[in-house]
């Protein structure tokens, strides 16, 4: 199991380096144009794509670093790497939203706003289209390796699918002498990149100060109970180290049974955690009941 967990790491980096190349060619491409163009949201979803190649590259490094095997200072292994890396791109991107922002509302006061070329519109729907079509290939990806990593990465491209043709609309919108709306339009996509940059600093760190989803716990608790030979659970708990789910549960049984007895019925326990519900590893304590 675990050898098939580094192999998915090593597959989910080709959605890694896919978003990265999709980025880099269309972050250039905006921001030439946008600048040809005037154009305030073509420039501000230029930058929201070069945000886009950290974040990516950040969870390539991830990625690659969670594949290292466990050592002497990181018994556990290095499985968190990714979600490191995530954080600290959520840092970055929130500071290029804030940029964006702040670039968008200054250009308000100082007047004398055109239009921008409608060529920086075409430029956003295309733009639109190709990370729409990363999007369809990183999220399959995500399913088949089951990676929350990946799969984030998926969510990133559909939302700056969204956010091309949103500066898309508001170029077109500002040919029809309303040439504010382009500005509007860049302070929108400013919100959003600070939108999703709060959304991975949300995630991540839940996940690194070791916070785990309610729900799953009480599936585990209720399918560990129905389990022969467990008379009841004392504690459950549960945590995450990357993509993989660590359980640690105190079950109740019999104070009559051998200790051979209440090994088997804790081995049975770990077994149908990992192998019925992908459970990466379980730690069950016996105490009699």
């Amino acid at each position: 199991m675990e050898e098939q967990k580094y192999n998915d790491l090593k597959l989910g980096e080709r959605g890694a380096i896919i978003s990265i190349i999709a980025y880099i060619c269309l972050s250039i491409i905006k921001l030439v144009i946008g600048y040809i163009s005037d154009s305030a949201a073509l420039k501000a979803d230029g930058l929201n794509n070069t945000t886009d190649i950290i974040a990516s590259i950040a969870v390539l490094i991830g990625l690659r670093l969670s594949q290292k095997p466990p050592d002497k200072d990181h018994r556990y292994g290095h499985w968190k790497s990714e979600t490191i890396a995530s954080m600290v791109a959520s840092f970055i991107m929130a500071a290029v939203g804030l940029q964006v922002l702040i670039d968008a509302i200054t250009s308000i006061f100082q007047g004398g706003k055109e239009s921008p070329d409608v060529i920086a519109a075409y430029v956003g729907i295309f733009s639109a289209l190709a990370m729409y079509f990363v999007y369809r290939y990183n999220k399959k990806l995500a399913i088949k390796i089951n990676s929350k990593s990946v799969m984030a990465a998926a969510k990133d491209n559909i939302s700056d699918a969204w956010v091309s043709i949103g500066a898309a609309v508001g170029i077109f919108g500002s040919q029809l002498n309303m040439p504010w709306l382009d500005t509007i339009t860049a302070i929108i996509v400013g919100l959003l990149i600070c939108k999703t940059a709060w959304d991975i600093f949300k995630q991540a760190s839940h996940d690194l100060s070791d916070g785990f989803d309610e729900n799953k716990i009480q599936l585990y608790q209720n399918v560990i109970i129905k389990i022969d030979g467990v008379k009841g659970i004392k504690q459950i708990k549960g945590r995450n180290y990357g993509n993989n789910e660590v359980i640690d549960v105190v079950i109740l049984v019999n104070s009559t049974l051998d200790i051979k007895e209440a090994h088997d019925i804790a081995t049975h326990v770990e077994r149908i955690m990992i192998k019925d519900y992908e459970v990466y590893d379980v730690h069950v304590h016996i105490e009699p009941n």
